[in-house]
Protein backbone atom coordinates (compact mmCIF):
# COMPACT_ATOMS: atom_id res chain seq x y z
CA UNK A 1 0.00 0.00 0.00
CA UNK A 2 1.30 3.77 -0.97
CA UNK A 3 2.20 5.73 2.27
CA UNK A 4 0.33 8.93 0.55
CA UNK A 5 -3.27 9.37 1.91
CA UNK A 6 -4.47 11.89 0.00
CA UNK A 7 -1.46 13.32 -1.54
CA UNK A 8 -0.15 13.85 1.71
CA UNK A 9 2.56 11.23 3.58
CA UNK A 10 1.60 9.19 6.42
CA UNK A 11 2.31 10.61 9.62
CA UNK A 12 2.94 8.51 12.66
CA UNK A 13 4.43 10.22 15.93
CA UNK A 14 6.01 7.79 19.35
CA UNK A 15 5.78 8.86 22.26
CA UNK A 16 8.81 6.86 24.11
CA UNK A 17 11.75 7.19 25.76
CA UNK A 18 14.99 7.61 24.00
CA UNK A 19 17.52 4.44 24.23
CA UNK A 20 21.05 5.00 24.06
CA UNK A 21 21.72 1.34 21.97
CA UNK A 22 19.84 2.31 19.61
CA UNK A 23 17.85 -0.94 19.86
CA UNK A 24 14.66 -0.27 21.22
CA UNK A 25 12.68 3.03 21.92
CA UNK A 26 11.92 5.86 19.98
CA UNK A 27 15.14 4.69 18.24
CA UNK A 28 13.43 1.56 17.54
CA UNK A 29 10.45 3.33 16.56
CA UNK A 30 11.89 5.94 14.20
CA UNK A 31 13.79 3.42 12.03
CA UNK A 32 10.71 1.40 12.06
CA UNK A 33 8.42 4.06 10.77
CA UNK A 34 10.80 4.64 7.95
CA UNK A 35 11.69 1.57 6.94
CA UNK A 36 7.67 0.88 6.06
CA UNK A 37 7.60 4.43 4.53
CA UNK A 38 6.08 6.18 7.14
CA UNK A 39 6.89 9.93 8.27
CA UNK A 40 8.28 9.72 12.03
CA UNK A 41 7.85 12.02 14.53
CA UNK A 42 9.07 11.67 18.07
CA UNK A 43 7.91 13.17 21.89
CA UNK A 44 10.79 12.36 24.31
CA UNK A 45 9.58 10.97 27.79
CA UNK A 46 12.76 9.99 29.17
CA UNK A 47 16.54 9.93 28.49
CA UNK A 48 18.27 6.61 29.53
CA UNK A 49 21.95 5.62 29.65
CA UNK A 50 21.82 1.50 27.89
CA UNK A 51 23.54 -0.93 26.04
CA UNK A 52 22.50 -4.73 24.94
CA UNK A 53 23.93 -5.24 29.04
CA UNK A 54 20.76 -3.44 30.57
CA UNK A 55 20.15 0.01 31.65
CA UNK A 56 22.98 1.89 33.58
CA UNK A 57 20.32 4.91 33.87
CA UNK A 58 16.59 6.28 33.31
CA UNK A 59 16.34 10.09 33.48
CA UNK A 60 12.62 11.19 33.18
CA UNK A 61 11.37 14.51 31.51
CA UNK A 62 9.29 16.56 33.26
CA UNK A 63 5.41 16.72 32.46
CA UNK A 64 5.75 20.28 31.07
CA UNK A 65 8.60 18.81 28.56
CA UNK A 66 6.64 16.24 27.31
CA UNK A 67 3.56 18.17 26.76
CA UNK A 68 5.07 20.78 24.97
CA UNK A 69 6.85 18.04 22.18
CA UNK A 70 3.41 16.79 21.74
CA UNK A 71 1.76 20.06 21.17
CA UNK A 72 4.43 21.25 18.94
CA UNK A 73 4.19 17.88 16.40
CA UNK A 74 0.47 18.08 16.64
CA UNK A 75 -0.58 21.69 16.35
CA UNK A 76 1.62 21.77 12.79
CA UNK A 77 2.88 18.64 11.31
CA UNK A 78 -0.57 16.34 12.25
CA UNK A 79 -0.74 12.51 13.50
CA UNK A 80 -2.31 10.14 11.59
CA UNK A 81 -1.57 7.46 14.13
CA UNK A 82 0.53 7.63 17.59
CA UNK A 83 2.19 4.74 19.93
CA UNK A 84 3.48 5.24 23.37
CA UNK A 85 6.29 3.38 24.66
CA UNK A 86 7.90 3.91 27.69
CA UNK A 87 5.68 6.30 29.71
CA UNK A 88 7.74 6.04 33.23
CA UNK A 89 5.16 7.96 35.72
CA UNK A 90 1.38 8.48 36.43
CA UNK A 91 2.74 12.41 35.79
CA UNK A 92 3.45 11.52 32.36
CA UNK A 93 0.75 8.81 31.53
CA UNK A 94 -1.74 12.04 32.52
CA UNK A 95 -0.12 14.65 29.94
CA UNK A 96 -0.61 12.10 27.15
CA UNK A 97 -3.88 11.26 27.57
CA UNK A 98 -4.64 15.13 28.31
CA UNK A 99 -3.14 15.93 24.82
CA UNK A 100 -4.87 12.33 23.07
CA UNK A 101 -8.29 14.11 23.92
CA UNK A 102 -7.09 17.42 23.44
CA UNK A 103 -6.09 16.87 19.49
CA UNK A 104 -9.04 14.28 19.27
CA UNK A 105 -6.72 11.13 18.13
CA UNK A 106 -8.31 7.87 17.71
CA UNK A 107 -5.44 5.41 16.16
CA UNK A 108 -3.93 5.08 19.39
CA UNK A 109 -1.39 1.62 20.03
CA UNK A 110 -0.19 1.37 23.93
CA UNK A 111 2.70 -0.85 24.64
CA UNK A 112 2.85 -0.95 28.17
CA UNK A 113 6.94 -0.63 28.06
CA UNK A 114 7.74 -1.79 32.30
CA UNK A 115 10.88 -3.62 32.41
CA UNK A 116 13.50 -3.38 30.43
CA UNK A 117 15.54 -6.44 29.12
CA UNK A 118 18.07 -6.76 31.81
CA UNK A 119 15.10 -6.43 34.23
CA UNK A 120 15.27 -2.73 34.90
CA UNK A 121 11.81 -1.55 35.97
CA UNK A 122 10.81 1.25 33.13
CA UNK A 123 7.49 2.46 34.77
CA UNK A 124 6.79 3.83 38.25
CA UNK A 125 4.55 1.44 40.45
CA UNK A 126 1.75 4.46 41.19
CA UNK A 127 1.46 4.85 37.04
CA UNK A 128 0.07 1.28 36.37
CA UNK A 129 -3.13 2.99 37.98
CA UNK A 130 -2.86 5.88 35.62
CA UNK A 131 -2.42 3.47 32.61
CA UNK A 132 -5.26 1.52 33.24
CA UNK A 133 -7.91 4.51 33.94
CA UNK A 134 -6.54 7.47 31.82
CA UNK A 135 -5.14 6.46 28.85
CA UNK A 136 -6.81 2.81 28.12
CA UNK A 137 -9.95 3.76 27.64
CA UNK A 138 -8.92 6.62 24.71
CA UNK A 139 -6.58 3.05 23.33
CA UNK A 140 -7.27 1.70 19.97
CA UNK A 141 -4.87 -1.21 21.04
CA UNK A 142 -2.97 -1.95 23.39
CA UNK A 143 -0.07 -5.05 22.86
CA UNK A 144 1.37 -6.45 26.58
CA UNK A 145 3.80 -8.93 26.36
CA UNK A 146 3.11 -12.08 28.97
CA UNK A 147 4.45 -10.91 31.83
CA UNK A 148 2.85 -6.96 30.98
CA UNK A 149 -0.50 -8.40 30.46
CA UNK A 150 0.10 -10.38 33.88
CA UNK A 151 1.13 -6.68 35.52
CA UNK A 152 -1.82 -5.06 33.78
CA UNK A 153 -4.76 -7.61 35.02
CA UNK A 154 -3.66 -8.77 38.20
CA UNK A 155 -3.94 -12.53 36.52
CA UNK A 156 -0.95 -15.62 36.00
CA UNK A 157 -1.11 -16.20 32.66
CA UNK A 158 -0.02 -20.18 32.12
CA UNK A 159 -2.30 -21.46 29.07
CA UNK A 160 -4.64 -19.85 26.24
CA UNK A 161 -7.40 -20.03 28.36
CA UNK A 162 -5.64 -17.24 30.52
CA UNK A 163 -4.98 -15.33 27.65
CA UNK A 164 -8.66 -14.98 26.90
CA UNK A 165 -9.21 -13.88 29.77
CA UNK A 166 -6.52 -11.63 30.41
CA UNK A 167 -7.78 -9.65 27.02
CA UNK A 168 -11.42 -9.62 28.37
CA UNK A 169 -9.99 -7.90 31.62
CA UNK A 170 -8.06 -5.46 29.22
CA UNK A 171 -10.95 -4.40 27.18
CA UNK A 172 -12.72 -4.03 30.27
CA UNK A 173 -10.49 -1.40 31.13
CA UNK A 174 -11.43 0.60 27.77
CA UNK A 175 -9.05 -0.66 25.04
CA UNK A 176 -10.59 -1.58 21.86
CA UNK A 177 -8.80 -4.21 20.88
CA UNK A 178 -6.04 -6.59 22.81
CA UNK A 179 -2.88 -8.28 21.21
CA UNK A 180 -1.09 -10.36 23.84
CA UNK A 181 2.07 -11.66 22.03
CA UNK A 182 3.25 -14.73 22.62
CA UNK A 183 7.00 -15.01 22.73
CA UNK A 184 7.43 -15.52 26.18
CA UNK A 185 5.71 -18.61 26.26
CA UNK A 186 6.91 -21.89 25.61
CA UNK A 187 6.37 -24.02 21.91
CA UNK A 188 8.25 -24.20 18.37
CA UNK A 189 5.91 -21.34 17.33
CA UNK A 190 5.34 -17.38 19.01
CA UNK A 191 1.86 -17.26 19.13
CA UNK A 192 0.03 -13.85 19.55
CA UNK A 193 -3.85 -13.42 20.48
CA UNK A 194 -5.55 -10.30 18.96
CA UNK A 195 -9.54 -10.03 20.42
CA UNK A 196 -11.68 -6.74 19.17
CA UNK A 197 -13.64 -7.45 22.10
CA UNK A 198 -15.79 -10.17 21.06
CA UNK A 199 -13.96 -12.35 18.94
CA UNK A 200 -10.64 -13.75 19.02
CA UNK A 201 -7.73 -14.40 16.29
CA UNK A 202 -4.08 -16.01 16.81
CA UNK A 203 -0.83 -15.03 14.82
CA UNK A 204 1.74 -17.59 14.66
CA UNK A 205 5.42 -17.14 14.00
CA UNK A 206 8.48 -20.19 14.16
CA UNK A 207 9.86 -19.28 17.35
CA UNK A 208 13.76 -17.98 16.77
CA UNK A 209 16.09 -18.85 19.65
CA UNK A 210 18.29 -16.23 19.74
CA UNK A 211 19.30 -13.56 22.39
CA UNK A 212 19.50 -10.83 20.22
CA UNK A 213 15.53 -9.75 20.91
CA UNK A 214 16.35 -6.29 22.47
CA UNK A 215 13.33 -3.73 21.09
CA UNK A 216 11.04 -6.51 19.92
CA UNK A 217 7.94 -4.76 21.91
CA UNK A 218 9.13 -1.51 20.36
CA UNK A 219 9.67 -2.43 16.94
CA UNK A 220 6.16 -4.51 16.69
CA UNK A 221 4.09 -2.01 18.28
CA UNK A 222 5.81 0.88 16.20
CA UNK A 223 5.16 -1.33 12.98
CA UNK A 224 1.44 -1.83 14.03
CA UNK A 225 1.19 1.87 14.30
CA UNK A 226 2.70 2.38 10.99
CA UNK A 227 0.08 0.11 9.58
CA UNK A 228 -2.74 2.35 11.15
CA UNK A 229 -0.70 5.64 9.94
CA UNK A 230 -1.13 4.74 6.11
CA UNK A 231 -4.95 3.66 6.84
CA UNK A 232 -4.48 -0.14 6.77
CA UNK A 233 -7.75 -1.92 9.14
CA UNK A 234 -6.38 -3.43 12.66
CA UNK A 235 -6.14 -6.64 11.37
CA UNK A 236 -4.09 -6.13 8.00
CA UNK A 237 -2.05 -3.91 10.05
CA UNK A 238 -1.56 -6.74 13.29
CA UNK A 239 -0.75 -9.01 10.40
CA UNK A 240 1.36 -6.54 8.67
CA UNK A 241 3.22 -5.99 12.02
CA UNK A 242 4.11 -9.48 12.87
CA UNK A 243 5.25 -10.52 9.57
CA UNK A 244 7.68 -7.24 10.15
CA UNK A 245 8.72 -8.02 13.30
CA UNK A 246 9.30 -12.47 12.21
CA UNK A 247 11.94 -10.80 9.66
CA UNK A 248 13.59 -8.64 12.53
CA UNK A 249 14.13 -11.47 14.44
CA UNK A 250 15.38 -14.29 11.95
CA UNK A 251 17.36 -11.64 10.57
CA UNK A 252 19.05 -10.34 14.15
CA UNK A 253 22.32 -8.27 13.68
CA UNK A 254 25.30 -9.25 15.97
CA UNK A 255 25.70 -5.42 17.89
CA UNK A 256 26.97 -6.15 21.39
CA UNK A 257 27.83 -8.23 23.99
CA UNK A 258 24.26 -8.95 25.78
CA UNK A 259 20.37 -8.90 24.04
CA UNK A 260 21.41 -7.51 20.98
CA UNK A 261 18.46 -5.45 18.89
CA UNK A 262 16.85 -6.78 15.93
CA UNK A 263 17.12 -6.55 12.32
CA UNK A 264 15.13 -3.05 11.53
CA UNK A 265 16.01 -3.39 7.95
CA UNK A 266 15.06 -7.25 7.50
CA UNK A 267 11.66 -6.50 6.18
CA UNK A 268 12.59 -3.96 3.46
CA UNK A 269 15.83 -6.18 2.41
CA UNK A 270 13.38 -9.24 1.88
CA UNK A 271 11.35 -7.26 -0.33
CA UNK A 272 8.32 -7.36 1.64
CA UNK A 273 6.96 -3.23 1.83
CA UNK A 274 4.45 -2.63 0.18
CA UNK A 275 4.82 -0.28 -3.12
Amino acid sequence: MSEYINGQVARALTIAGSDSGGGAGIQADLKTFQELGVYGMSALTAVTAQNTLGVQGVFPLTKEAVTAQIHSVGSDIGVDALKTGMLFSAEIIEAVAEAIVFFGWTKVVIDPVMIAKGGASLLQADAIRALTRKLLPLTMIITPNIPEAEYLTGMGIRNKADKVEAAKKLVDFGAKYVLIKGGHEAGAEAVDLLFDGSSFSELSGKRIETARTHGTGCTYSAALTAGLAEGLGIEEAVHQAKAYIQAAIEDSIAIGSGHGPTNHWAYRRRGLVPQ
